[in-house]
């Protein structure tokens, strides 16, 4: 079911391998059985978690720049954006950055049959890395925006008059295919900050 699904929604616009669809799967599936015992999401409904969860994180993998950069999953938690940007891209190193030491266990768990994923189990602002883009899903980013280069923040609700308040240079929001309200902001550190 997940993944008919999955390929229905996403089907218009980026064309998943079965290897992919199958690591999507296999994330859901961990997913399910650990928010059992872990708090990884409140959602609950299957069309729900397919859209917010796995459709939005591929398409900001669809708005990323072709070729291999380094992408940092700020704030992780259960994966996302991260996990499926790194079934999407395999060519990017995909750093999963989460402090909440049970979280990043579930994430080790998740991501070993990922090569490109890697788990960082410390706060965000202690990363000394620089990553040619950070992704994330509200989280606040004051204490490292200075360490990135880039960022892209995607953003769970937000109206297209509401810009991200922090020191970032922003493009125009992009309209996610569904859902009133949701876009995808693709910020960048102005260059006198870097």
């Amino acid at each position: 079911m997940f993944a008919e699904l999955l390929s229905d929604r996403v089907g218009s616009w980026v064309q998943l391998s079965e290897t992919q669809i199958h690591q999507l799967r296999r994330h859901f599936e961990l997913l399910n059985r650990w928010n059992k015992v872990l708090n990884l999401t409140g959602l609950e409904k299957l069309d729900e978690i397919v859209e917010r969860h796995y459709c939005e994180s591929l398409f900001l993998g669809t708005h990323l720049p072709r070729g291999s950069v380094t992408i940092a999953d700020v704030g992780s938690g259960a994966g996302f954006p991260g996990v499926p940007l790194a079934v999407l891209r395999p060519e990017c190193p995909v750093t999963l950055i989460e402090s909440h030491q049970r979280k990043s266990v579930f994430l080790r768990e998740v991501t070993r049959e990922l090569p490109n994923v890697r788990v960082t189990a410390v706060r965000a602002e202690d990363v000394r890395e620089r990553f040619e883009w950070a992704v994330a899903r509200a989280v606040k980013f004051a204490s490292i925006e200075k360490a990135l280069s880039r960022l892209v923040l995607h953003v769970a609700v937000l109206g297209v008059d509401e810009r991200p308040n922090l020191c970032f240079t922003w493009n125009n929001p992009v309209k996610l295919p569904w859902g009133k309200n949701r876009y995808l902001w693709l910020g960048r550190v102005p260059r006198e900050t870097t």
